[in-house]
């Protein structure tokens, strides 16, 4: 097997950081074209958005396992059948304009789009050690924070000039681009191949969710990123359905939605010292306010930047909460951090993409009014989350 060449590894290194952000990418890139394909394919705003639903839980899910499966089989080929698989997936969405084509082609992009991100996480162990590992992996939330931040912003402008379509004509020659740097400078970075065991992977993955406070932990930070999934699934049809603007605005609004969700995993970053519970219950008590003043106001001034700036307030204090939950979470069991890191980042995509589609389906958020209900009831949950999540830790000791 082709081994890892020393001399290439910078150029490896680039080409995982490029990677990282990918499963963002591929998420929020159509964000802003989301009422165009609905009509263009004669389906409602619900179907449309559930490609959305089904490309986050094939991803949580699959995170479960690959983890382990990597560890048995190795990053190099793996990684490259994957890049192969999504790049052949995202044409097919592209040129096959079928929404059951395109259930079965998200489905695929999310497994493989776990395939990728979960290898190249693994990377940097395999290669590097000690305080450059550690520059590396710290850079690893920044990183993937960009593509929420970036990718509603390059959709609007690509929906405005070419058509839905071309956001998965850029994710096929990205990927396909990647590939090819990939076969010429990458190789297997792994040293130490282990047995695959499936019923041992399972009793870990009991044990973790059966302890009170993780368990608990995971459901806020997936509460926490619902907000925003929910705001990325719905907000496109009320800015330009209901308020009558334009994709590239849609792409803005996201755009700020992600900036104000790193600025707060920011600010937990320089509080990092500060009491976990005295930071995360003031957050939560904000929230509980803004999301109060969102919904009476509402009912008053239903306009767009009523939308736009609370949520812009909401989901900093929610990048806030998921940081120090989610670092929580991480650190609960340091003798398997690696599956840790599995359960917790599947979980948010599963947690908060069912939790996301299912209230704007209950809801039927057509609405700044419906948002702003559904934003408190979130808010609420989480600050119960919070109160369960302090007696757990309480009662550990």
């Amino acid at each position: 097997m082709k081994a890892q060449k020393i001399e290439y590894l910078h150029i490896s290194t680039l080409l995982a950081f490029i990677l990282i952000p990918l499963g963002g990418l591929t998420t929020d890139i159509y964000i802003p074209s989301l009422p165009a394909m609905a009509g263009d394919l004669g389906v409602s705003m619900q179907q449309v958005q559930l490609s959305l639903l089904l490309f986050m839980v094939s991803s949580g899910l699959s995170q479960l396992f690959i983890g382990s499966i990597l560890d048995s089989f190795g990053r190099y080929r793996i990684n490259l059948f994957a890049l192969i698989v999504f790049s052949i997936a995202s044409f097919i969405i592209a040129l096959v304009p079928h929404i059951g084509v395109i259930y079965g082609m998200r489905i695929i992009q999310g497994i493989t789009v776990s395939l990728i991100i979960v290898g190249k996480r693994a990377f940097f162990v395999d290669m590097y050690s000690g305080e450059k590992l550690k520059h590396y992996t710290s850079l690893f939330s920044i990183v993937w924070a960009t593509a929420p931040i970036v990718a509603p912003f390059i959709g609007g402008y690509l929906q405005v000039t070419f058509g839905w379509q071309s956001n998965f004509y850029l994710l096929g020659f990205l990927t396909a681009a990647v590939l090819f740097f990939e076969w010429r400078y990458t190789g297997e970075s792994l040293q130490k191949f282990q047995s695959f065991n499936r019923k041992q992977i399972l009793n870990v993955y009991s044990g973790m969710l059966k302890t009170a406070d993780f368990s608990v932990g995971l459901l806020i930070i997936g509460l926490s990123y619902s907000l925003l999934v929910i705001y990325g699934i719905s907000s496109p049809f009320i800015i330009e359905k209901v308020y009558g603007y334009s994709p590239v605005v849609t792409g803005y609004s996201s755009l700020g939605s992600g900036i104000a969700l790193m600025l707060g995993g920011i600010t937990s970053k320089v509080l990092i010292n500060k009491n976990l519970f005295l930071k995360i219950n003031t957050a939560v008590i904000l929230q509980l306010i803004f999301a109060g003043l969102m919904t009476l106001i509402s009912f008053g001034a239903n306009g767009f930047y009523v939308l736009l700036i609370f949520t812009l307030l909401i989901h900093f204090l929610s990048g806030f909460i998921f940081n120090n939950v989610y670092a929580y979470c991480l650190q609960r069991f340091s003798k398997n951090a690696g599956v840790a890191s599995g359960l917790t980042g599947g979980g948010i995509y599963v947690i908060s993409s069912i939790a996301g589609y299912g209230l704007i389906n209950l809801f039927e958020i057509k609405n700044v009014q419906s948002i702003a209900m559904v934003n408190l009831l979130i808010v609420v949950l989480t600050f119960l989350g919070i109160f369960i999540f302090k007696r757990s830790v309480v009662r550990r000791g």
